[in-house]
């Protein structure tokens, strides 16, 4: 056998289903990566997590589909720090992007974006984006003050002089949320949401098992 990987291979075809997608910007800068370790050594999600550039390119080259299983690949902060400094022209920002979407078509990944149905539901309803509630609380932690800002926004913006915020018309968010049914966004929401009430009736059900399973030992 030879050691010489053809382009027919099974890990370039991988690689090429990369290469193809419309967020790849850089061409065929994917086949061109050398190992160098440039993207991870500058990665700021490198330093504090597990998260992996160089690794992430090693595995697409080598057809290693198991990278979309991986919880640390959802690290990236798309900070474009790995896209600005290889040395070949490549974007591990991007291929991760395309990793996400490949584990997203595969039903691989619902639970990570299930925190974001916020965003999705503000879409529909108002054609803009809010931050989900879900988040007030991190964020009230990691930035002091911020839930009185929040609260006393409509009279910091009468203060400074400031326009009300806009409002699409109903028209507009009509057209909108038309948009994003036609073009499946909604169908795919519902599904994600749908198996995540799925994954917590289970876990319910499984924490009443053991408290009957718990008292009947006792």
């Amino acid at each position: 056998m030879s050691n010489h990987q053809k382009i027919t291979d099974s890990p370039i075809d991988f690689a090429e289903q990369v290469i193809d997608d419309v967020k790849n910007s850089k061409e065929d800068g994917v086949l061109k990566c050398v190992q160098c370790g440039m993207c991870t050594s500058t990665c700021p999600a490198a330093r504090h997590s597990e998260y992996n550039p160089r690794d992430i390119m090693e595995r697409v080259l080598e057809g290693d589909l198991t990278i979309l299983e991986e919880d640390w690949i959802w690290n990236c902060f798309y900070c474009y720090t790995c896209h600005s400094v290889c040395p070949v022209g490549n974007s591990v920002c991007e291929v991760n992007q395309i990793l996400k979407q490949f584990a997203i078509k595969n039903e691989m990944a619902y639970d990570k974006l299930y925190e974001y149905m916020g965003f999705a539901d503000s879409y529909f309803t108002a054609a803009i984006g809010a931050i989900p509630e879900i988040f007030f609380e991190d964020i009230d932690r990691d930035v002091p003050g911020w839930w009185d800002f929040r609260q006393h926004l409509d009279e910091i913006r009468n203060e400074l002089e400031l326009d009300p915020p806009l409002i699409p018309p109903k028209e507009v968010i009509d057209e909108v949320s038309m948009i994003l049914t036609i073009t499946g966004f909604k169908d795919k929401i519902e599904k994600i949401r749908e198996s995540q009430e799925e994954i917590s009736f289970i876990h319910e059900k499984n924490i009443q098992v053991s408290r009957i399973m718990q008292e009947e030992e006792e």
